[in-house]
């Protein structure tokens, strides 16, 4: 969401590239379509001032920086994790993340479910079994989106990989040495369908990641997952791109490309293909009212992780302080920016490790 306010003062406001019909039309669509909210905004700006191939360019431009800086902080973490040092970062990182979630999802909760109390009950079931299943439900979704389109719309008839063999092989080593190919194509797998299947906030790929990758295909422990959430925010970009540190503990560098590719090919496809028919779609209340409860569930789907994940990550006084100390300052003021934040938080808990 900051994202999105930011592009709407630069790119409408402060340089007039986009007009506010323009640029609330991209919105409406991002908001609609599965994907990171953020991206496929961008990616839509992108389609209306150079068709598929704008659209494409500004899907690397935007994902490309915070891409390089990951892998970057990936290496170094698959190097050098058993330092002190990185260990007492993530200490206190990990706390911070905790209190930046919690306040997001507080966020979110109100900008979309307003005082529609259909989807106050869906965000309350999806939510609870978040919690209490410590995973992502795609059936709660799906009957979410179905509950609301009956309540809220009458039902229409509307309906809504890699060649990388060749490379060397110290591009394909994660954390427990070499990964095969069949790895490969299961991490392609499962992140096109984590990124056909999350709507609005970056922060609702979260839950869905966490009950494949910790608990289906045990890639990664607790706390590597909450380290990995940890660093895509440090990073500047879409939260999204946390796949991409998760890519490369499995699979090293070939494992990160592949993940990110996945992740946001559906949001390219979901963002160009319906595009130029976007007028027509956006006056379908079914699938309106479906999309809604399907935001409804994935919002509680996002409070629900902060429970399961604040389990892990406040495990003493001291990481429940730090949490409250980054909730605190976060309320209380904008001025503060959540990578400065963190790296306070990460400074502490090196200071405190040591």
């Amino acid at each position: 969401m900051a994202l999105v306010g930011y592009m709407q003062r630069d790119l409408v406001e402060q340089r007039g590239w986009f007009s506010e019909d323009e640029y609330g039309r991209g919105l409406a669509l991002a908001q609609l379509a599965p994907g990171p909210l953020a991206a496929q905004l961008a990616m839509y700006l992108g389609w209306a001032r150079g068709g598929a191939v704008g659209a494409g360019l500004v899907g690397v431009a935007f994902v490309a920086p915070s891409f390089v800086m990951v892998v970057a902080i990936a290496a170094a973490y698959v190097r050098l994790g058993g330092l002190s040092w990185m260990q007492g970062a993530f200490y206190g990182i990990g706390a911070a993340v905790i209190a930046i979630v919690a306040r997001s999802a507080w966020k979110l909760t109100r900008l979309t479910l307003a005082a529609d109390r259909v989807r106050w009950a869906l965000f309350a079931v999806a939510a609870l079994v978040t919690a209490w299943s410590e995973s992502e439900v795609l059936s709660v979704f799906v009957a979410a989106g179905i509950v609301n389109m009956i309540l809220r719309a009458k039902p229409s008839r509307s309906r809504a990989a890699f060649g990388l063999a060749l490379l060397p092989p110290s591009l394909f080593t994660g954390l427990f040495g070499p990964a095969s190919e069949a790895t490969l194509w299961r991490i392609g797998w499962y992140f096109a369908e984590a990124g056909s299947f999350v709507f609005g906030s970056g922060l609702a790929i979260v839950p869905f990641l966490h009950a494949g990758v910790v608990r289906e295909f045990h890639w990664l422990d607790e706390r590597q997952f909450l380290d990995a959430v940890a660093v895509a925010m440090i990073t500047p970009g879409p939260v999204v791109i946390t796949v991409a540190f998760i890519g490369y503990l499995v699979a090293g560098l070939a494992g990160a490309i592949v993940a990110a590719l996945a992740t946001f090919l559906p949001c390219y496809l979901f963002t160009v293909v319906p595009a130029p028919h976007f007028e027509r779609l956006s006056r379908n209340l079914a699938l309106k009212a479906f999309v809604d409860g399907v935001t409804a569930a994935a919002t509680g789907a996002i409070a629900g992780a902060v429970f399961v994940l604040g389990r892990r990550a406040l495990i003493d006084g001291v990481t429940i302080a730090i949490a409250l100390a980054a909730l605190g300052v976060l309320t209380a003021t904008k001025r503060v920016p959540e990578p400065a934040l963190i790296a306070a938080a990460g400074v502490l808990g090196i200071v405190l490790k040591a």
